[in-house]
This record gives structure tokens, C-alpha cells and sequence, in this order.
């Protein structure tokens, strides 16, 4: 198990974590790795690392279904992170072969910030 630890810069952004996870898994055999995060206000997400843009679209269609300005009962101010965080989820699982994760040509793994800037864990095992 090794944990990493990133600093988001903004309220919203999708981190590429895709060659931090791929550095530990180099090497390693098992069947999958395990990407998790420990937060209610972030996630963990697999999607196109190919053009940037596709991010960019999913964090403004995250803030058409839950947008910051809207009366929620939380009030910490945040609801609209958990919200964002539940939709994406807090973990992956990707298989692994080789020394390698079996991602599709276009796939990269995303730590997706919804209420940064923060200092965010992420836990990657081998099972």
C-alpha cells in the first residue's frame, strides 16, 4: 500500500493522477490496483486524459446539477461538493498485468477536487 499526498490549486479541478499511480504499480504484480481517497468533498474518477477540454465539461456539468449558489440545509457551505463527490464515487479499481495497469488508450485516473484548494490523500493498494 502507498499513500499519496497532492495540493489542489483551485475550488474545482481534475487532477491527473494517472503517472503517480502508475510509478507504484511499475514493477508489481497482482491482478488490480485499488485507487481510494478518504474525503466527502473529492473523488476519484477514470476518463479521457487525451484532450483537456473533456475535464473541463465534466466540472461545468457537475455545476449545472449542483450548483454553489442554491439554498442547501448544510450549512458549511459545501453541499454541492458532496454532492459532486458522491456522483463520482471515492474509489476505482483498474486491473493490472505485467507491472502495468490495463487502461484503455484514452483513460487516465483523476483525482476530481470539488472544494479546493486543499491537501488531498490518496491511497493506492495491490490486491
Amino acid at each position: 500500500m502507498f499513500e499519496f499526498r497532492f495540493r489542489t490549486s483551485r475550488a474545482a479541478e481534475a487532477r491527473d493522477i494517472t503517472n503517480d499511480v502508475a510509478g507504484f504499480v511499475k514493477g508489481k504484480e497482482g491482478g488490480l490496483v485499488h485507487i481510494y481517497t478518504p474525503h466527502t468533498t473529492c473523488g476519484i474518477m477514470i476518463n479521457e486524459n487525451a484532450d483537456p477540454d473533456v475535464a473541463r465539461d465534466i466540472i461545468e456539468g457537475f455545476d449545472r446539477i449542483a450548483p454553489e449558489a442554491y439554498p442547501y440545509w448544510h450549512k458549511e457551505g459545501n453541499s454541492h461538493a458532496h454532492i459532486k463527490a458522491v456522483m463520482v464515487g471515492c474509489s476505482v479499481t483498474v486491473p493490472i498485468s505485467k507491472g502495468r495497469m490495463l487502461l484503455g488508450t484514452w483513460q487516465g485516473i483523476f483525482l476530481m477536487e470539488f472544494d479546493g484548494p486543499r491537501e488531498r490523500k490518496v491511497t493506492v493498494t495491490i490486491v
